[in-house]
């Protein structure tokens, strides 16, 4: 392994990283176009993190943002690890977010 090696896996972490940011800003617009309104960007709580929360009419949703060229490819990308990290930053968001309690959830 040459010493550019790190770099280099660093400047494409980074990257990727600004890749997911944009996707998640994309998402929040096609989201906004569908009538949502954005309650929270990338929360993040100890053991969890929620890409976008979402509230149309009397629903929240969870969204978890996965930039792929294919639907299924998306979806094998969460795992179920990821799957219950995401429940239990949306447990402490609803928490948090007492206003929210009775609305039907979504993720």
């Amino acid at each position: 392994m040459s010493a550019k090696a790190p770099l280099d896996w660093t400047k494409r972490r980074r990257g990727a990283h600004l890749f997911g940011l944009k996707a998640e800003t994309v998402a929040a617009w096609l989201l906004r176009l569908k009538g949502y309104s954005i309650v929270a960007r990338r929360y993040s709580v100890s053991g969890g993190e929620i890409d976008l929360i979402a509230r149309r009419g009397g629903s929240i949703a969870f969204v978890e943002v996965k930039a792929r060229a294919e639907l299924d490819a998306a979806a094998e990308a969460i795992s179920a690890t990821k799957r219950r990290r995401i429940a239990r930053a949306a447990r402490v968001w609803l928490a948090r977010n007492p206003w929210a309690a009775g609305l039907t959830l979504r993720g």
